[in-house]
């Protein structure tokens, strides 16, 4: 019992924080990197997100 209810308080949080996060709009320079220099796979597409997600405009 104790373990289904830490799993659903995991799940909750973990869903609170998706939830509450907005999507960021990409500014027209991202969408011509984007264009031009495509991700070439996860990691660097990851890392673009981190990058743009974290920027202080």
């Amino acid at each position: 019992m104790r373990r289904l209810l830490a799993i659903v308080l995991v799940l909750s949080v973990v869903g609170l924080g998706v939830v509450a996060c907005k999507p960021h709009k990409r500014t027209f320079g991202e969408k011509v990197q984007d264009t031009f220099d495509p991700p070439k796979g996860e990691a660097e597409k990851a890392g673009r997100a981190i990058d743009r997600a974290t920027d202080d405009h």
